[in-house]
């Protein structure tokens, strides 16, 4: 096997370690703006519940308002009534106390249904806002460990950079160039084992002569199909080779 086989297994393992650290990164804010997005929205719908019943409670109070006024006026009226001269003026007080009356009855209706509409807006409100307190505590909780994640993280991807580039530097940079550009349009998989005479990424059996010259470990070469560097006869795994970067 070429001496530069276990560089490039390295880099590539490198290399997916840092790819998988930076999309946990940017994973990361993405899900604190969810959680943050959805405790808005739990926020918005109790400020809604809390108008709503505060809409009921005054609008009952005023309702109860007008009924004491309604029953002030047929209080007078029926006082007026008594110095009726006339039966007509006698109906007519009694008219405007029977509207009067209904009027009455309807508010009462009114604050019946307020009653009714207020008992689950007020349920709603007094369960929302123990679940509201609770969610914010978690929502801190999981913003604290995303701070935390994201520090440590960032550690490792400094770390993985800096033994990146301690590698790069021992490669030939024509290497280099040709590895960075393989990873890039093969879904980051630029080195592959060769098995049973098939390259191991692209599936595509390997021709007798070039198996050989493979074999020889002169020089690193790469599958004629798929483009990525190949090894064959690793004295030890890849996790083995990978696992000397950490």
């Amino acid at each position: 096997m070429h001496p530069d086989t276990d560089l490039v297994i390295q880099l590539q393992s490198l290399d997916q370690k840092i790819a998988a650290l930076e999309k946990e990164v940017a994973a990361l804010p993405k899900h604190i703006a969810t959680i943050e997005k959805a405790l808005e929205s739990h926020n918005r719908k109790l400020e809604a519940d809390r108008a709503a019943l505060t809409a009921n409670q005054k609008d009952r109070k005023r309702l109860e308002g007008e009924i004491q006024v309604h029953e002030q006026k047929i209080s007078k009226l029926k006082e007026q009534m008594l110095g009726a001269k006339t039966n007509e003026q006698y109906k007519a007080f009694l008219h405007e106390i029977e509207y009067i009356q209904k009027e009455i009855r309807k508010a009462e209706d009114r604050i019946l249904e307020h009653m009714t509409e207020s008992e689950p807006l007020d349920a709603n409100v007094k369960k929302a806002e123990v679940a509201l307190k609770q969610e914010k505590v978690v929502v801190e909780e999981e913003k604290t460990r995303a701070r935390k994640r994201t520090a440590e993280d960032q550690g490792f991807l400094d770390q993985h950079r800096t033994q990146r580039a301690e590698i790069v530097a021992k490669l030939p940079k024509e290497t280099v160039v040709i590895y960075d550009r393989v990873r890039l349009k093969s879904g980051g998989i630029a080195i592959a084992e060769v098995i049973d005479s098939r390259c191991q990424a692209c599936r595509i059996m390997i021709r007798p002569q070039y198996l050989q010259d493979l074999r020889k470990g002169t020089e690193l070469m790469r599958c004629e199909q798929c483009g990525r560097f190949l090894y064959i006869n690793s004295p030890i795994s890849f996790e083995d080779v990978a696992a000397k970067v950490g």
